[in-house]
């Protein structure tokens, strides 16, 4: 989500403080654990404002989305820990219309990212709320049918997440309800039509930021929420029929930037100690005070 000017300056001051504190993820609670953080940089006109990720089964390839419009794919280094170290990353790619034209105003606003095992790619939008499938080959992109509640959501609050199962279903979530209730609906895609699977209860003033579906078959939300001190995010893990929840890391605020993109893997091969991670990725709104930081975490099984 491109976070208002006024919520940016407002953090302004005090979010270099919480990233210049040492740092361990000191305050945060959950059975997450904390495997470390990387600033990446890149001198590319436009770079930053990350809204989702997908990383590859080995946990190296990678593809981030920016909420403006732009894909990357890269490979990363990581450390003994498995924490990213490092990130070669190939030139932006801008999403395009059926015309072959970059997007433009309230289309533009790209959030939502979902990559199937042979290559299919979903991209939500938010400014004005839709998910597409992107053409293949030289093929133009292809609007998927909507739901009628995609109508009624805000520009600035609408299809922030989107995720793929491994029978091809997507979901997609709004970053806060659209009715004024307490309750974020999640939506399921079977391939011709959305339903609502079930819905979220909205707590503790976090919104959605993105979803993943892990390779253990259960959806993780990646919540936020925003101090005058900085950020908090926090993950949730739920079965796909609403079952189940679990609450797996609550951050401190400060602890990290704006994440806003998830991405959960297994580590099956061993190279890092095995076990379940999740990377995130943060979105910096493209200001100097914000930074663009990969997180890793190792979540509970």
């Amino acid at each position: 989500m491109r976070r208002r000017t006024v919520l940016a300056a407002l953090g302004a001051a005090t979010l270099g403080l919480g990233l210049g504190r040492p740092f361990g993820a000191q305050g945060s609670t959950g059975a997450a654990d904390y495997l470390g953080r990387f600033l990446w940089q890149e001198d590319w006109p436009g770079f930053g404002g990350f809204s989702a990720l997908e990383i590859d089964p080995d946990g190296l390839g990678f593809t981030a989305l920016s909420d403006r419009i732009m894909l990357v794919r890269g490979r990363l280094w990581r450390d003994a820990a498995g924490a990213v170290a490092g990130v070669e990353a190939a030139s932006p790619e801008p999403l395009l219309d059926i015309h072959g034209q970059p997007l433009r105003g309230l289309r533009a606003d790209s959030e939502g990212l979902a990559i199937a095992p042979d290559g299919t790619m979903w991209i939500s939008f938010e400014g004005r709320a839709r998910v597409r499938r992107e053409g293949r080959d030289g093929a133009p992109p292809e609007l998927l049918p909507a739901h009628p509640d995609f109508a009624k959501m805000g520009p600035n609050a609408a299809l922030e997440a989107l995720a793929v199962d491994a029978g091809g279903h997507l979901w997609t979530l709004p970053e806060t309800p659209f009715d004024g209730s307490d309750r974020l609906p999640v939506y399921r895609f079977d391939g011709k039509a959305w339903d609502i699977a079930f819905h979220l209860s909205v707590r503790d003033g976090f919104d959605a930021a993105g979803a993943d579906i892990g390779p253990d078959g259960r959806l993780y939300i990646l919540e936020r929420s925003f101090r005058l001190y900085g950020f908090r995010s926090r993950i949730r893990r739920v079965d796909l029929d609403g079952s189940g929840e679990e609450v797996l890391l609550t951050t401190a605020t400060g602890t990290h930037d704006n994440l806003e993109g998830i991405a959960v893997w297994q580590d099956t091969a061993g190279r890092w100690g095995g076990g379940l991670r999740a990377t995130l990725i943060s979105d910096d709104n493209q200001r100097f005070f914000q930074r663009t930081e990969f997180v890793d975490y190792r979540l509970p099984d």
